[in-house]
């Protein structure tokens, strides 16, 4: 390790890359871009987001006090080095894999990490909460916060509301906006990287913060007057530099773009602004992937490749035309169907074209297919639109994501009854993204809502069939399938109308004494454990119920009579869920047959693969038969 990787190897913590030479600092990059792609290869993660901001990071940890200096990070894909250089270069062999790293920020894991970053949007709103907070805390006056971000999450409606928060309240938060969507052009030399080097000046800014108190002091420079100069200040630089920002009407000083794979050059940046007064926003310039040019030829795919021969650049992934489809590339394969049969279809994601298949209809039907980017809420408000005008809006996107968007789904969808499909992707426990990623919670948050139809198909037919029944709908209508596999299906077969709220048996026998009813693919695991059951003379019956909302009460009213236990099976918090839901209108009932709720307890669910945690939830088939048993020796 030590021959391999001489300077990382010794670095153990921050303090000890500030023990570098500054010209040793470019082959600390190296050597971390090296153990990325050794790593990353055979244990995958995100990739080429991470490659990308290796030069920044350790720009940061040598420049700044850290962890007392705070950096916080926005969503973490980028984090990577940041893991590597505070003390788990070791561990982050297990990065992702059950009770090993995660692949997040995460303050329950390092003093390093200062906040949760697993979704998009949060750092300048959590990094002025701290920045604020040390100038109300005496002796940590001169603490410094940073807070990072892209130029994707930047987009979204949380970071503008922190960037209008941070202008209007005092405080010495720098923001670093890491831009990776465009190369580094022109405008970067010549006179534009005069004025660059001029205003990150610390002598600079040392005689403009002179002037600026004697002003104070005579009364020349009130406060509005300070506002006028630095948005004229700004726009001078755009003038010059040929390019507009939006930070120069906030009264938010910024500064560059510059190149931020130059470490050498940050570094002289980062110490001539760190010490400045007032809110601030530094522009960089980076290449997702950098240094390994498979990624940064192809950054969307590199984004998260899998594993890959790092040598080639060769993915390993099966180009099995025969193996079952994802889920949502069922999804995606379906719209597309609809839209060219209804001319009404149209298509809605929030910056996962590619993740939830509605590429298919970008490339298909490209007029009626919409990315608004990283806006949860608006997708689903903009989708509400669409539906008042008359059309029939799909909204495709990832469970944990549509969290974000509750209130438009009250406000703007359900109370006014819109024809609005919400297609709720990665529903469930996700696996190695975590805890931050799982998408448990949409059952719960979603059955309170009055006039809001809810389903999870078992298979890919059913989800088909319930793509096709929203178009007969004149109501909201969430379907939430999982990440992965589902089956191989007759793409030619006819689209049925499906009836709201009506479940169906699976599996029967006779002598059966104990039904589990299962909302969604994990009936998978109850087929299973029927199986198991069954060889041991346990006989157990298996309903797929479809629909949480409405219930099928004619089905629980007749299984309630027949049977005496009932499993409730889901891939979601049980609390407030499907079981919870089963149970309210069963004890209604004059005959209560014993109940157990399997899915997710009420705890944080790490990461790891799904068997791994679903049997930690105890609702893999081994946790089913276990509780059959509990049922039946109870009854």
């Amino acid at each position: 390790m030590d021959s391999e990787y001489p300077l990382l190897s010794k670095i153990n913590s921050p303090k000890d890359l500030k023990l570098l030479k500054e010209e040793e600092l470019p082959e600390v990059c190296n050597e971390i871009r090296a153990y990325l792609i050794e790593n990353l290869s055979e244990n995958p993660g995100h990739f080429a987001s991470s490659m990308g901001a290796v030069d920044l990071i350790v720009a940061l940890h040598y420049v700044f006090d850290t962890p007392y200096d705070r950096l916080v990070w926005d969503v973490g894909h980028q984090a990577y080095a940041h893991k590597i250089l505070t003390g788990r270069m070791e561990e982050f062999k297990n990065l992702r894999k059950l009770d090993g790293l995660s692949g997040f920020p995460s303050p329950l894991e390092s003093e390093c990490d200062t906040f949760m970053a697993g979704h998009a949007g949060n750092s300048i709103s959590a990094g002025l909460g701290m920045a604020i907070a040390d100038k109300c805390t005496p002796g940590n006056e001169n603490r410094k916060t940073v807070a990072i971000i892209g130029d994707a999450s930047i987009s979204g409606g949380l970071a503008f509301e922190g960037l209008n928060n941070a202008s209007n309240h005092p405080n010495d938060l720098l923001i670093i906006l890491n831009d990776n969507d465009m190369s580094i052009d022109n405008n970067v030399g010549g006179l534009h990287g005069y004025l660059s080097d001029l205003t990150t000046s610390a002598g600079y800014n040392k005689l403009r913060n002179r002037m600026a108190l004697y002003l104070k002091k005579k009364g020349v420079l009130t406060e509005p007057r300070r506002r006028a100069i630095i948005r004229f200040s700004n726009s001078v630089k755009s003038l010059v530099s040929r390019k507009q920002n939006i930070f120069e009407g906030l009264n938010i000083r910024y500064f560059g773009p510059i190149d931020g794979h130059d470490v050498r050059k940050l570094v002289k940046v980062l110490r001539d602004i760190k010490d400045m007064n007032g809110p601030r926003l530094l522009h960089l310039y980076t290449i997702k992937g950098k240094g390994y040019t498979p990624a940064e030829e192809d950054p969307t795919i590199w984004h998260a490749p899998g594993c890959f021969d790092p040598d080639t650049g060769e993915r390993f992934i099966k180009d099995d035309k025969t193996r079952a489809p994802l889920w949502q590339e069922v999804f995606g394969e379906t719209l597309v169907e609809l839209a060219e049969k209804d001319e009404r279809v149209m298509g809605v994601t929030a910056a996962m074209p590619t993740g939830t298949s509605l590429n298919y209809l970008v490339e298909k039907i490209p007029e009626r297919a919409f990315d608004v980017g990283i806006s949860e809420g608006h997708a689903v408000t903009f989708a509400g639109g669409l539906a008042v005008a008359g059309k029939r809006p799909f909204v495709a996107i990832y469970s944990s994501f549509l969290q974000r968007a509750y209130d438009n789904i009250i406000h703007d969808i359900a109370i006014q009854g819109l024809p609005v499909t919400i297609c709720i992707d990665r529903a469930g426990l996700v696996g190695e993204d975590g805890v931050t990623h799982h998408g448990f919670f949409d059952l719960a948050y979603l059955a309170c809502v009055p006039g809001l139809n809810i389903a999870a198909p078992t298979d890919a037919e059913t989800l088909r069939n319930l793509m096709f029944t929203s178009l007969s709908l004149n109501a909201p209508l969430a379907i939430r399938y999982p990440r992965g596999k589902s089956n191989r299906y007759d793409k030619e077969a006819s689209l049925q109308v499906m009836t709201p709220g009506k479940g169906r048996p699976i599996r029967q026998n006779e002598n059966a004494k104990i039904a589990v009813l299962a909302l969604g693919p994990v009936i998978k695991n109850a087929l299973e454990a029927a199986d198991k059951l069954s060889k041991e003379g346990i006989e157990t019956d298996i309903y797929d119920m479809i629909w949480m909302k409405p219930l099928d009460t004619d089905l629980l009213r007749n299984i309630s009579t027949r049977y005496s236990g009932i499993i409730t099976l889901e891939d979601g918090i049980i609390a407030g869920g499907f079981g919870s839901a089963v149970n309210d209108y069963v004890q209604q009932l004059e005959r209560n047959p014993k109940i157990i709720n399997l899915g997710i307890p009420d705890e944080w669910i790490m990461h790891g693969d799904i068997p791994h945690l679903q049997s930690k939830c105890g609702y893999d088939s081994e946790g089913i038969v276990r509780s059959v048993k509990k049922l039946n020796g109870e009854i």
